[in-house]
């Protein structure tokens, strides 16, 4: 079964079983959250004492329900739209690193680069661009780390178009699934105008590339250009 001769990711169906397994941790930890609140609500009406582990408890508990419902779960639907869009490629040795790259805009927590489709010579990164749930990779990716687990991200599995957007994955340990999804995207200074004149991209690929969840990065820090 291989992940590439699927027309889409979303096809491929180990993709979609990792996809809601996802979906149902992200629900799970969002019950859990909510649970042991109500749990610790009632228990501190009979015992003083649990009032010291509620308090903070609720303080903590509501930035983790902020976190689930502001930050996983759109971040999972933006997952979706990216594999139902794009095919599978299974790369071996992708350049990457976690220093900061000097032609990308905004924050990076690590970098990749794939080919342009357009011009195969031409290596256009993409940038992880959240922090959640990015330790695993992190850890993979540091130039110190252990050479058993940078030879987990030997091979990688990419749904998408590295002039726009796209889900990077590690594959199981059989090789037959994705797992740690993670979006990249396209921060490179002018994105919006190199897209169709120095990457090649055309109409088609644009619109697919919004169809995936695409929108030129704009840098906060520059001045805002007046319109008449």
């Amino acid at each position: 079964m291989n992940p590439a001769d699927y027309p889409t990711a979303w096809q491929h169906p180990p993709t979609r079983r990792a996809w809601f397994l996802l979906m149902v941790k992200n629900v799970a930890g969002l019950i859990g959250w909510i649970g042991v609140w109500i749990a610790l609500l009632g228990l501190s009406t009979e015992s003083d004492w649990v009032l010291w582990i509620f308090i903070p408890y609720s303080i903590y508990g509501s930035w983790r329900l902020f976190v689930q419902v502001f930050g996983y779960f759109p971040i999972a639907v933006r997952k979706f739209r990216v594999l139902r869009t794009y095919p599978w490629q299974v790369l071996q040795g992708v350049p990457h690193g976690l220093d900061i790259h000097p032609d990308i805009q905004g924050d990076q927590y690590g970098w990749f680069k794939f080919p342009n489709p357009a011009h195969r010579e031409q290596q256009l990164p993409l940038v992880i661009s959240n922090h959640l749930r990015v330790g695993w990779w992190h850890r993979r990716m540091a130039p110190r780390a252990k050479l058993e687990l940078k030879t987990e991200i030997e091979t990688i599995w990419f749904a998408g178009d590295p002039r726009m957007i796209g889900i990077l994955a590690a594959p199981t340990r059989s090789g037959q699934a994705p797992r740690r999804f993670k979006i990249l995207r396209q921060r490179l200074a002018g994105t919006d105008h190199a897209l169709t004149t120095e990457w090649g991209a055309t109409p088609e690929d644009v619109h697919r590339g919004r169809q995936a969840g695409f929108t030129p990065y704009v840098d906060p820090r520059r001045p805002k250009v007046k319109t008449l």
